[in-house]
């Protein structure tokens, strides 16, 4: 179930100006080779309530970056300032060092397309097939035949060992399967960057151990993510820096054996956690 496809795709869907890796992303005041994605003084409040506060962080190229914090601590809040569904009160997003926080439109559709989501519940479209539900990114942002189209969305499928699912529906799919699904239409345009919410939400161990391995696998195979989780054993299988969430300020950052010597005693205490989501 875990054998994805080596390499990126032979045939990409050249539709985003951001397609291929930016040797230079620019940052504010200079420039930051190989970083995919930057937040600069992120603050979003909804009514008087401040979710993000003054948030900044980085991720590099082609690296698993992991955001960590209890519910309603604005993890998902951040994704969604990253994809462009949200816009920060104040401060900026940036995208290969393009600065989506004003974008709209075309202009931010085209960065999105360099981008796949992961929804917490995979978000299938439940009137559809799973395998159409594969398609769907692709029917709706290129212009290749439906054989190619239905080629491709199945080998997506495959490589998360759905290949028998196409003609399904997502009512017929388990938990798990669906999560599955959700990641092979997540990658159906081979986006450079992969934003993930709870992967492991709602699983069972073992169909969340699946789940990480395919994420681990994607970064190998160059793919940088942005995973947002409370599941610590998860964080230190798929990560490569972490970073904690708290009150809509990030409290600590590093690598997992960093963050466990964090002189943060709530940082500290998250670290320990055994829970599976």
């Amino acid at each position: 179930m875990t054998h994805l496809r080596q390499g990126r795709a032979a045939e990409r869907p050249d539709n985003s100006a951001l397609s291929g890796r930016t040797a230079d992303a620019v940052r504010p005041g200079g420039q930051g080779a190989g970083e995919a994605i930057r937040l600069e003084h992120v603050t979003k409040s909804f009514d008087d309530h401040k979710v993000l506060d003054d948030v900044t962080l980085e991720v590099a190229e082609g690296k698993a970056f992991c955001l960590l914090g209890r519910s309603g601590t604005g993890k998902s809040v951040t994704l969604k300032h990253i994809i462009g569904l949200m816009q920060p009160d104040q401060g900026h997003v940036f995208v290969r060092g393009k600065d989506i926080t004003a974008l709209s439109g075309r202009d931010l559709s085209d960065v999105r397309r360099s981008m796949g989501f992961l929804f917490q519940n995979a978000a299938l479209f439940d009137s559809i097939s799973v395998g159409e539900n594969v398609a769907f990114p692709l029917r709706r942002h290129t212009d290749w035949p439906d054989s190619k189209i239905r080629e491709t969305a199945r080998a997506k499928l495959a490589e998360v060992g759905l290949e028998d699912e196409y003609d399904k529906m997502p009512a017929e799919l388990s938990g798990g399967m669906r999560k599955r699904a959700g990641l092979a239409r997540a990658m159906a345009l081979d986006p450079d960057i992969l934003l993930v919410d709870e992967p492991s939400a709602g699983l069972d161990p073992i169909t969340a151990d699946e789940i990480d391995q395919l994420l681990v696998d994607l970064k190998k195979h160059g793919t940088t993510l942005v995973v947002v989780t409370h599941n610590i054993p998860s964080a230190r299988h798929i990560g490569d820096e972490l970073a904690v969430l708290h009150d809509g300020r990030v409290i600590e950052r590093g690598t997992a054996e960093e963050l466990d010597r964090s002189d943060d005693k709530m940082v500290r205490m998250f670290m320990r956690s055994e829970g599976s989501g």
